[in-house]
């Protein structure tokens, strides 16, 4: 797998373009952590570097006015890698949307959770708050009629 990666670097030697270009390219791909390799270079999958070359393919035909027939034929056969690029990226979107989602539905439940334990125990208080208030008044006639003695 190691094999297929490659640096910023190396992709813009092979396509002819600068880093700066391929750095440009990198900013369509959909935001997320990008590779290393072990020394901390940045590194690019298969599939991004195909997307890549496709973007770099476009700008560099879109400079050159009379283009052979055989170089749009290559151009259309690397379309179905881009769709693929972006179809593992729809499908990773929706793996962490499910995540994000089943951890949401975990802190619902347990929010649910802490509602009726603090529904209870208002409960409780306002009970107590009227034992105590009966309590009060109490003493009170008790303490009046022993005044009244």
């Amino acid at each position: 797998m190691s094999e297929e990666l490659k640096t910023i670097k190396e992709l813009a030697d092979e396509l002819g373009v600068s880093k700066q270009a391929i750095q440009y390219h990198i900013k369509s791909l959909i935001n997320k952590n990008r590779q290393t390799n072990d020394k901390g270079v940045t590194v690019l999958s298969a599939i991004e570097q195909e997307f890549i070359r496709g973007k770099v393919d476009k700008q560099t035909n879109k400079n050159k006015t009379n283009e052979p027939t055989k170089k749009r034929q290559t151009d259309k056969q690397k379309e179905p890698n881009i769709n693929q690029y972006l179809l593992n990226e729809i499908e990773e979107v929706k793996k962490n949307r499910d995540k994000q989602l089943a951890v949401k539905d975990k802190q619902i439940e347990n929010k649910d959770i802490q509602i009726a334990q603090m529904q209870n125990l208002l409960d409780q208080q306002q009970r107590l708050a009227l034992q105590d208030k009966k309590l009060l008044e109490e003493y009170k006639a008790e303490n009046d009629s022993l005044k009244a003695l």
